[in-house]
């Protein structure tokens, strides 16, 4: 386990328009020269946060996850962001980690906004997810996932979360706030990646997206309601030695997920 290099892109989304988002991201990565190993979109990047899936929703092999396949080939890296996903007769908000090599795996968002009638329009997802990179487990969650800390709890199982994310201006004291908190509970990074600008609903959001290292440190530079990409390196040395040397995971409580 090396350190790993993460890109994050805060921007604006246009509001249900799948391929005005896809040129605009598109520009952005294609200005991207590091090599960067992961890069981290916001939540229904394509789309913004729409309740019209049936008119909006693709199927694995449509446009929007063929675009995460060709950028991620091409830039030699992970591509992760959510997409409004159709499957059988259902539909999802899918965190998707498109690999280089066009394999994939998904997430399915847990906890749906029910203030924002998200549980209406979207089933639920009943598991988690962890995936590998360069050695480093992530563990992918969505947006007001973040506010369940049991359901990100970690069993010693992963070194870092994503959280993508369209996270109102109005509550960004609580996106601040509970990202450091998961990433000190779990003495594991946390990359919260989130939107700015208006959405088709009028609600602002400021972005604040950030990568938080394991004592709470902020990593990132990425200001509120600016369009920024920015580049963290991860340091497996810090995660190591803050566990070897501050073990809380011995201490902590079992516990089992029944709902």
């Amino acid at each position: 386990m090396k350190d790993l290099v993460v890109t994050i892109i805060q921007s604006d989304l246009i509001w249900e328009n799948i391929s005005g988002n896809l040129k605009r991201f598109s520009q952005k990565i294609n200005a991207l020269e590091a090599q960067t190993d992961l890069i981290v979109l916001p939540e229904m990047f394509a789309t913004a946060f729409s309740m019209l899936p049936e008119k909006f929703a693709q199927k694995m092999d449509g446009e929007i996850v063929s675009w995460m396949r060709k950028n991620a080939a091409q830039k030699k890296c992970v591509i992760a962001g959510s997409v409004i996903i159709e499957q059988n007769a259902k539909f999802f908000n899918r965190l998707i980690w498109m690999r280089p090599d066009g394999t994939y795996e998904y997430y399915n968002k847990r906890h749906l906004f029910r203030m924002g009638l998200e549980h209406e329009h979207y089933a639920a997802g009943g598991e988690q997810k962890i995936v590998e990179l360069k050695g480093w487990r992530f563990m992918l969650l969505i947006c007001y996932d973040l506010r369940f800390p049991v359901w990100s709890r970690t069993r010693g199982n992963y070194d870092a979360m994503i959280y993508v994310a369209n996270w109102p201006f109005r509550r960004a004291n609580v996106w601040k706030t509970l990202i450091k908190a998961r990433a000190h509970e779990n003495q594991a990074f946390v990359i919260g990646v989130n939107r700015i600008g208006d959405d088709g609903n009028g609600i602002a959001h400021s972005g604040d997206s950030a990568v938080i290292s394991p004592i709470g440190a902020e990593l990132s530079t990425t200001k509120s309601f600016r369009e920024h990409l920015e580049t963290v390196i991860l340091s497996a040395e810090e995660l190591k030695f803050l566990r070897k040397s501050f073990p809380v995971e011995l201490d902590s409580d079992d516990f089992e997920i029944t709902r």
